[in-house]
């Protein structure tokens, strides 16, 4: 049993280590789902951490249907990730109809190769969640990320759990969304799944000591709303992975 980071920088990926985590999706714009991380950041992470590193390979946010710019940036990235020696690759694609893109993930897999991928909260967004499990171990990939088509993996702990059992060891299921200190012994318990995606993230105050209090750097709404004091960021917390970490492992 372990736990993956979602890290959604350097520091937080060091983090995760320090905490336990046996592997990182690194990753930036959290608040768009995940997005692309910069050729520093995984150069950096790779090079620097003993955990694997798993970059998401996602050109926006928004939805999975990408154009064809999008397709060819993405292919871009994969094989920058595989030039880094990247410990594998994290991405998702689907159809204008909800389905599991078949044929474009197969030409990225082929051109991750000998990288594995894995398949992220896309998955939650198809049609058909049982139907769609089957395209992606018919397609190679080897693990999936899922909060069972819910808000959050406790919310989806009984679709979970079937989807742990219709996977039967032929992918592996990684609950997340939501996962914490408080709850990840009962969804390892419950969903039966052995390995788990958490961000553990904090917020962490500006060290500035000069405050433009009239001036936002935020556009869109949302950000607006929840961006109360812009002088603060999130990172991965060392001890929050490190709460998740030991439970997991007496869990064991």
């Amino acid at each position: 049993m372990g736990l993956e980071i979602c890290a959604n920088s350097y520091s937080s990926a060091i983090a995760a280590q320090n905490g336990g985590a046996i592997r990182v999706e690194l990753c930036e714009n959290m608040a768009d789902g995940g997005t692309t991380p910069s050729y520093a950041q995984i150069k950096r992470a790779v090079e620097n951490l003993k955990i694997e590193v798993w970059p998401i390979i996602r050109p926006r946010g928004g939805d999975f249907l990408y154009n064809n710019d999008e397709f060819e940036i993405m292919k871009e990235d994969i094989k920058i990730c595989k030039i880094l020696k990247c410990g594998g690759i994290v991405f998702g694609i689907l159809t204008s109809d909800g389905e599991i893109d078949k044929e474009r993930c197969a030409e990225l897999i082929e051109l991750a190769k000998p990288m594995p991928v894995a398949f992220h909260r896309a998955f939650d967004m198809s049609n058909d969640l049982p139907k769609a499990l089957e395209t992606l171990i018919e397609l190679g990939f080897v693990r999936v990320l899922s909060s069972g088509g819910a808000e959050n993996a406790h919310k989806g702990i009984k679709v979970l759990n079937r989807l742990v059992n219709q996977a039967d060891g032929r992918i592996q299921i990684m609950p997340g969304a939501g996962i914490n200190p408080q709850n990840i012994l009962e969804i390892a318990t419950k969903t039966g799944a052995f390995v788990f995606h958490s961000s553990a993230r904090v917020k962490v105050l500006s060290k500035m000591k000069f405050k433009n209090s009239t001036t936002k750097m935020a556009t869109s709404n949302n950000e607006i709303e929840n961006a109360n004091d812009e002088y603060q960021y999130e990172q991965t917390s060392e001890d929050l992975v490190k709460k998740m970490a030991q439970q997991i492992s007496l869990k064991n």
